[in-house]
């Protein structure tokens, strides 16, 4: 975590060791073309694997890289998501609830590695979302909707027709929504009927665990609230 002014910044965990991981790809992998070239036939079953896994290393590092710098910006106004697919924007006077979903297993509450918001109103974040981090935003809730929808579907393909909501959404202030922003405002709708919370940071995107953030974010809320008109 890192401070400019009064804005908090996050750099996820997901981040770290990017340029390591790249490195360390790359030279497995030249180390293992040379001995493609120049290892027995018996031994070409193991080099082929140590390319293979080179390769997966490198892509790896690759993504690393390319994540933003901080995937969190947190402000006096708002509260900021940075993703290689986009951004959304979370206003405070939106922000009713943060917390960790829980769900059941059995006789159990399980906390989910995850931080959630509860909104009043979805208006600000629909609006200000790429497209393209809406549609990632939509497969990265499938599962959640199918597990906490279905106790029994451990593998993730049980259908669920609440998956294919395309319906128009109305907004607070009257603007209709279709396209995959409507798909996500009715996904978030569904969502938060099954765990209580419209939007997710995965635990990889932070630095510190899921728990501790909360605090962190509760504490900034209630500095805000505590702020002279």
């Amino acid at each position: 975590m890192s401070s400019s002014n009064d804005n908090i910044l996050i750099k996820s965990t997901a981040k770290r060791n990017g340029l390591t991981t790249l490195l360390i790809g790359v030279v497995v992998l030249f180390l293992a073309s040379i001995a493609l070239a120049i290892a027995p036939k018996w031994l070409f079953l193991p080099v082929i694997f140590a390319i293979s896994g080179a390769i997966v290393t490198m892509l790896v590092g690759w993504f690393k890289i390319r994540e933003p710098e901080h995937s969190l910006l947190i402000s006096r106004d708002t509260v900021s998501y940075q993703h290689r697919c986009g951004q959304w924007r979370l206003s405070w006077d939106d922000i009713q609830r943060i917390d960790c979903p829980r769900v059941s297993r059995g006789l159990e509450m399980n906390t989910l590695e995850l931080v959630g918001f509860k909104l009043k109103r979805y208006d600000e974040f629909l609006l200000t979302i790429s497209p393209r981090l809406a549609s990632h935003i939509i497969m990265e809730q499938r599962p959640l909707l199918i597990h906490s929808q279905n106790k029994d579907c451990s593998s993730g393909g049980c259908y669920s027709s609440s998956l294919f909501e395309d319906k128009p959404f109305k907004l607070e202030n009257g603007q209709m929504l279709t396209g995959i922003k409507a798909i996500l405002a009715n996904r978030m709708t569904a969502v938060r009927d099954a765990l209580g919370y419209d939007v997710f940071i995965a635990a990889s995107e932070l630095d510190r665990e899921p728990q501790a953030f909360v605090g962190l974010l509760r504490d900034c809320q209630i500095a805000r609230l505590r702020e002279p008109v």
